[in-house]
This record gives C-alpha cells, structure tokens and sequence, in this order.
C-alpha cells in the first residue's frame, strides 16, 4: 500500500494523473463529454426484423429537365445532353439535324426511386433527381416523361413533374452564392406505378424472419416468443441471421394474419459489447454490454510554451555610431499540471459517474477516445471498437 501511495505521488509531481477505472458501462453515448442513460427495454419483432421477400426495389431512368433559368448543361461540354435533346425533339416530330444548339434551360439528369413492396398498378411514388452534366442547379426545373427500370431492365414507372430543391445558387460578377446542394431534387409523388411484381405470400407453406442485427441469443428469443404464443413449435431460429416459421393447424387465420399478430409480439433483442467513435467529430457511443477489467491509466499533462517578442534595438537621435538590430527575446512557460485532480472510481459506476469523473479531471472527448484504444491494446476491453 506504502509502495502504491508512493508512485501515485511521484506521478502527480511529473505533471500527470492517475486514474483507477473498475468500470461497468451502461447503454449510453457521450457527445462533448455529455452522457445519456438508456435502459433496456423490449421492443417489437417488426421493428428488428425483415420478412424474407417482401422488401423494396430500387429503379432508376435517364431523363431530361427543362425549363431551368440559363443553369442547365452547356452543351458544347455534355454531348450526351444535346443528343439525349436531339432524340427527344425527332420523337416530337421536330427535326433539328445539324442545327447549332445554343440553350442553357435543358439538363441531363438520373432518376431514382424506390418501388414498395405489394405496391399496386397506378399508386404514386416519389422519386430523387440529380444532375448529370454540368448544370449549376435544378431549381425551377421540370423532369419529362422518364421510364424507370429495375434490375432485370424492365419499366416498373414513369416519372415525370416539376423538381424541388433544397438549395440554390446565385452568382454574379464579383461572387457567388450557394446554398446545400442545388444540383439535386425530389419530385413528390413524381412517378406512376405501370408494373406491379407478383408475390402472393398467402400461397407460401412457411416464411422466414431476416434479422437486421443478425445475433444467435435474439433468433432464439425470437422463437420462443412465436412458439408460446402459438402454443406450438412452429418456429426454429436457423442461423444468428433468420428465423423460420411454418403454418400452423392452431392459427385459424391466413398467412397474413399471423404475420400481423408476430409483429406485435415485444421482444428483448441482444447486441455484440461495442463502441463506435468518429473521430472527425469525437462522437463516442458504448453499447451497454461493454465492460473494463481493473486497469490503471496514467496521461500525461505536461506543457510547455514558447513565445517569441523580439524587440527593436536602435542608436540615439542624430547619432553618428551604432546601428538598428532585432534582439531576439524568448520566453518560457512550463505547465507541469499541478492543478490536475486526481479521481477513483469505485466498483460497479456507470458510465454516467465515468463521463463525470473524467470531465472533472479536464478530460475531453479526443482524450477518452485515446484511452479507449489505450485500454483495448492493453486486453483490459472487453468490447469492439468500431471508427467510423
């Protein structure tokens, strides 16, 4: 004890502190040296889980924007979008072969959007627009008939109205202005459904549970949960990532209804120990599963400042000797860190008691995420640590 009182003081005087962690981390995260609290709790089997099948689908088309106020593509410098305005027009009947094109109001652009699960023949969905070519915004646009494909290159929509941007550009002849990013936009309900994709899951004999955080522990509760409240076995956890279920003899209703009664069903879900950090922003996030074994961390807090002031060395007024000289002057400053405080954190503390005890101690979040890794490189963590 005499020995450990003695190295403790020898550290304190070299200008650093000591700090004996025996830490159990509570489900929270820390931002700026903030820490929130968050308790376990059950939650629904459809919000952790996808139903194997029933998922969306992305499109996506080549079309054109027109109407824009001199901020479309220069067509000397995209080619594709004075052929892609070529081809259009010959569609029209207008044939403009060998003309110079000179119009600034006309951008090429790609056409994304997300076709829902079961979505029926004539439903509308929103569709995202983004400039191809040089344009400097879309703003005011308006996006022509556009065919939407999917990945077996069939037109499952047709979008086609007037973009909105969440951002624009203003330029003049000594600056210019932009805000967010102009050269994107989203049509509201800007498509039609043409091509609806068959799946009839009433016909299916069994359906699987596709866990969005596959984890072994949560697929089993996820079975038993189903199975008790079936009052029968008909569901097995196959893997960490999927759960399968059977029609059963004691559920009267169709496939659909048990599905709508599975859903509902709570469930505590399971999560790996671990800890993301962005370093970028000093963002730190610990799951609730994460422990430290007792581990001493000692950070140095030694600085030293150099200012340099140098001065102007002249002769007296009107004197026939000497010269002006730069005299250097340099000054010093130590900071062995004697103000530094030292904090002991007992057995069993939260992460909350962790957070607060550091920040006494002048610790901020680029210090911590340091002794994070310090502490994982010593086998003292016993979690993953994520960097983002």
């Amino acid at each position: 004890m005499k020995q450990l009182e003695s190295n403790r003081d020898r550290m304190i005087k070299e200008g650093g502190y000591l700090v004996l962690l025996y830490i159990v981390l509570i489900a929270s995260f820390c931002v700026f040296g903030v820490s929130v609290r968050a308790e376990a709790k059950s939650t629904r089997i459809k919000d952790i889980v996808d139903i194997e099948g029933v998922r969306d689908n992305m499109l996506i088309g080549y079309g054109l924007v027109v109407g824009l106020n001199g901020s479309g593509d220069s067509l000397n410098n995209s080619p594709f979008t004075q052929q892609s305005l070529i081809a259009m027009l010959e569609r029209l009947g207008v044939n403009i072969r060998g003309e110079n094109l000179n119009t600034g109001n006309v951008a090429a652009v790609m056409v994304t959007a997300t076709l829902p699960p079961f979505s029926n023949q004539g439903a509308r969905i929103d569709v995202n627009v983004s400039a191809m070519g040089d344009a400097s915004s879309l703003q005011g646009g308006t996006l022509l008939v556009t065919p939407l494909k999917g990945a077996d290159d069939q037109v499952y929509a047709i979008g086609q109205g007037t973009i909105t941007t969440g951002g624009f550009a203003a330029a003049g002849d000594a600056g210019t202005v932009t805000r967010n990013i102009p050269t994107t936009g989203r049509i509201a309900e800007g498509a039609i459904v043409e091509r609806e994709i068959l799946y009839d899951i009433n016909k299916q004999n069994s359906i699987r549970l596709a866990l969005r955080n596959p984890d072994f522990t949560t697929a089993r509760r996820i079975s038993r949960a189903i199975n008790g409240f079936i009052g029968a076995d008909i569901s097995a956890a196959e893997n960490s990532g999927s759960v399968k279920i059977n029609r059963s003899q004691n559920y009267k209703g169709t496939l659909v209804d048990l599905i709508t009664d599975i859903e509902q069903l709570p469930i505590q879900p399971d999560q790996l120990a671990r800890i993301v950090i962005d370093e970028n922003s000093g963002v730190i996030v610990i799951g609730s599963n994460v422990r430290i074994n007792n581990v001493a961390i000692a950070q140095g807090s030694l600085t030293i400042k150099v200012t340099e002031t140098p001065q102007v060395s002249q002769p007296s007024p009107f004197s026939q000797t000497g010269e002006t000289v730069v005299v250097p002057r340099t000054e010093l400053e130590v900071n062995r860190g004697d103000d530094v405080r030292l904090a002991e954190l007992d057995t069993g503390v939260s992460l909350q008691d962790l957070v607060t005890g550091l920040n006494k101690l002048g610790v901020g979040p680029r210090d911590i995420i340091t002794i994070l890794h310090a502490i994982k490189a010593a086998g003292a963590l016993q979690a993953e640590i994520q960097t983002m």
